[in-house]
């Protein structure tokens, strides 16, 4: 899909969101929902068959969904699954959050931890993060059992790899 395709949900997106006046939880619920979706190759593939009728795409959604996020992220999400742009879900949401952070004179951090991260956590990475780029950061924290310890933080270009793993193949490299 061509980026300005993406863009353009995006920004349609970002302004239904900001429209409902709950800007940073609809976000949050999104970029989780975006995430979850894109982790499951089977339902992408429900939700994207041309056999399945939209009404149980819409069913399916609401079941997995609808008692933990708002009724405003279903109907999106329900949107996205019928235009058939679920595949694209997980670039068109990125794309609002960095729209959003972008008005709002911030960037998005992309952190990827093993475990979920308390808040005290969060604001020592957010402060952390900010101090390092110069910049007003917002965390998107998403659980990524593959990291096993430490952190990842990708902002805009730039990777921050605090993982065990990265440190451990440093050290594998330090000693061959």
């Amino acid at each position: 899909m061509e980026t300005n395709h993406i863009d353009g949900y995006a920004r349609a997106l970002l302004g239904v969101v900001s429209a409902e006046g709950d800007a940073d939880r609809l976000s949050d619920e999104l970029f989780r929902v975006a995430q979850a979706f894109g982790e499951s190759e089977e339902l992408q593939g429900a939700l994207s068959d041309p056999l399945i009728p939209f009404e149980k795409k819409q069913s399916i959604v609401s079941d997995l969904i609808g008692k933990r996020a708002s009724s405003v992220t279903v109907s999106l999400v329900n949107m996205l699954v019928g235009v058939d742009r679920l595949k694209d879900f997980e670039a068109i949401t990125k794309r609002m959050l960095g729209l959003a952070a972008e008005a709002e004179g911030h960037v998005v951090a992309e952190v990827r931890s093993a475990i979920e991260l308390d808040s005290a956590t969060r604001e020592r990475l957010t402060a952390r993060l900010t101090e390092v780029t110069g910049k007003a950061v917002k965390l998107n924290v998403v659980v990524d059992t593959s990291v096993v310890g430490g952190l990842v933080a990708q902002v805009e270009d730039t990777l921050f790899d605090g993982s065990v793993r990265s440190r451990l193949l440093e050290l594998r490299e330090a000693w061959a």
